[in-house]
């Protein structure tokens, strides 16, 4: 009804107004809740050009579109608002439409252009934990809404698995592995453990042997023992350690990090790693054997956790291959001016006249950074889709900057494409606890955080009953799919830009904005339903306000999934989702519906009760989440 009241208007706006008129200035919105009627038209754009008062500005427009659509039983004019009371013949014809298209609110598959989503994108020197579950499902959701808007998706992730994060994993492995009876160092096979937590349990190692040599480094340092260290290193370890003097508690704690950080880089087992790293650039066999070996091991761990997820991806790139095309374009831009080179061999762009900064694209070893990477990346992506219009990339916040600068170093290469990549930023996830640490070993593990909402939910489910008949497959299925429905949920429903504090508990809750919540009214639906066994087509009936009101909440849903497309937020479908079943408990609680003596309000009422549940299944289903059929 908003687009054929904006179109009349817009036809007739010289007869109305004397001028034509500017689409944007109609603007509907929601009535008032005090105020009777369907659709609210704000009516302070046009006063200024009829020159009369809001009240008389809208009786004529309100008289003129009444005498135009049947289906506008009344209107009235409150405060400079035009409210239309609609018929429910009219919501009846909308709730057949409704009724009719099984994907409703879907757009035609691939109507709109191809998009890339990028999520997940792991480092494998460490399983997959809390921040990663946001990642993923917020990347694998906001592709699916994009694909239900009509744009090809292709859903990718960049493997992270190179660099001197996985050297140090695979430098620990080598020096602190234990060896068994069989003279065999630990692995997946031997420990029984995922590789990916393996490797991860080196990764820690990594950073405890590499603490305490730093501090071994300081405490002889503070004994005056400075053999074997470069003379500017001494001097700067003196300078800190005299400007304590005087100085209040945070400030000395600022200084000893710059110190504990100037005697990390003079480790030996830092400079094993870095060494480790050379090598395996220069593809060194054993280096990279090792490399190859562990990395299988992570990969094998993640595919386990990327099935519990319930998440897919079209097509994987690795950073060990994009690299090389990232370093290949440096030089280039080398050759052209884009990039310059320092005196040490370090390659960098000045970004400052843009108002950024100076950005290292190469080290002075020769050896490539994130920047290098994903640089290749994104050139690779565009030759191996041709179709490809724009990439999103599905990262946290703290990498803001990064991807300012990434854009604008592919703008300054002259790739035009660069236009249309964007960094979807979402907020961290904390804890009670606090932030989590990778290198501290403080993280929360993605698999154990699943299979604790999946154990809580179970608790819940057997606390409550009404699983009679479930086999105990059947039993498992249900405790899954609401323990990872609410784990989803909760971590959706949120704004991406907003930081949130993680509650597991919450999560699996029945009541209030949550995945359960949902999910139950959808098998209460079924389970009426299936009561009802079967029932008539939709007649001409008249409508209560409590079902005009679901009949009005669904037809928005078209509306709904464009806005959550276009801003890239799976939180407005989440909460649309809860409006709609709170809308529907109301109703199903106050109306009679299978008790319904009269014929045709029972069909409507089941008729209704049926697009609810199939609209609740197909918002769900853009979330990532599975709505079972009785609970």
């Amino acid at each position: 009804m908003e687009k054929e009241i904006k179109d009349l208007l817009l036809k007739h706006s010289t007869e109305l107004f004397g001028t034509p008129i500017n689409e944007n200035s109609i603007q509907f919105q929601k009535t008032r809740k005090e105020i009777e009627g369907d659709l609210t038209l704000v009516i302070f754009p046009f006063v200024k050009l009829l020159k009369t008062s809001p009240v008389e500005t809208g009786e004529r427009l309100g008289k003129f579109i009444k005498d135009t659509f049947e289906d506008i039983e009344s209107y009235s004019v409150v405060s400079g608002f035009l409210n239309f009371t609609i018929s429910g013949s009219y919501w009846l014809k909308q709730l057949n439409e409704v009724s009719k298209d099984e994907n409703y609110g879907f757009a035609r598959p691939n109507s709109r252009p191809m998009i890339m989503v990028e999520y997940s994108s792991p480092n494998t020197n460490k399983p997959l934990h809390l921040g990663h579950l946001r990642n993923n499902f917020l990347g694998y959701s906001v592709a699916e809404i994009l694909k239900a808007y009509g744009h090809e998706v292709i859903k990718t992730q960049i493997i992270n698995d190179r660099g001197i994060h996985i050297c140090k994993s695979m430098l620990a492995w080598e020096k602190f592995s234990p060896v068994n009876e069989k003279g065999e160092r630990e692995t997946p096979a031997n420990t029984g453990l995922k590789g990916d937590k393996l490797v991860g349990n080196y990764y820690v190692t990594f950073d405890r042997e590499f603490n305490k040599e730093a501090n071994e480094i300081i405490a002889a340092w503070e004994k005056g023992e400075f053999e074997n260290y470069p003379a500017e290193i001494v001097d700067e370890f003196k300078r800190l350690s005299d400007s304590k003097s005087g100085k209040d508690e945070k400030a000395i704690a600022g200084i000893d990090a710059k110190i504990k950080d100037l005697a990390k880089n003079q480790t030996s087992i830092l400079l094993e790693a870095k060494e480790m790293l050379v090598k395996w650039e220069a593809r060194d066999p054993q280096v990279y054997l090792l490399w190859s070996t562990m990395n299988n091991w992570v990969y094998e761990g993640f595919k386990q956790t990327y099935n519990a997820m319930g998440v897919d991806f079209d097509k994987l790139y690795f950073e060990s291959d994009t690299f090389l095309l990232g370093k290949d374009i440096v030089a280039e831009g080398l050759k052209t001016g884009v990039f310059y080179q320092k005196e040490d061999g370090s390659v960098w762009i000045d970004l400052t006249e843009d108002g950024l900064d100076e950005k290292l694209v190469l080290r002075s070893d020769g050896t490539a950074v994130y920047m290098t990477q994903d640089v290749g990346t994104a050139v690779d992506r565009f030759r191996d889709y041709p179709g490809l219009t724009g990439i999103i990339y599905t990262v946290g916040n703290e990498q803001d900057y990064h991807f300012k600068v990434l854009f604008m170093i592919l703008q300054k290469l002259g790739f035009e494409w660069s236009d249309n990549c964007s960094h979807l930023s979402y907020g961290m996830v904390d804890l009670p606890t606090g932030k989590m640490k990778s290198r501290e070993g403080t993280v929360v593990d993605a698999d154990d955080l699943m299979a604790e909402v999946v154990a809580q939910a179970e608790e819940m489910t057997q606390e409550r009953g009404h699983i009679e008949g479930f086999s105990a497959e059947e039993k498992n299925e249900l405790y899954t799919l609401i323990g990872l429905g609410g784990l989803k949920y909760y971590l959706l429903k949120v704004d991406p830009k907003k930081r949130m504090l993680f509650n597991p508990e919450e999560s699996i809750e029945l009541n209030g904005n949550t995945g359960p919540f949902i999910q139950y009214a959808h098998a209460r639906i079924r389970s009426l339903l299936k009561k009802a066994g079967k029932y008539g087509a939709l007649t001409e009936t008249r409508l209560l306000l409590e079902e005009k009101e679901i009949i009005k909440h669904l037809v928005t849903f078209p509306a709904i999934v464009e806005e959550a497309a276009l801003n890239h937020s799976p939180a407005v479908i989440a909460n649309y989702a809860y409006e709609l079943v709170k809308l529907y408990n109301h109703f199903y609680q106050s109306i009679p519906i299978l008790i319904e003596e009269e014929e045709e309000l029972k069909n409507t009422r089941l008729v209704l009760s049926e697009n609810v549940a199939k609209v609740i299944k197909l918002a769900m289903q853009l979330l990532g989440v599975k709505v079972p059929e009785r609970m």
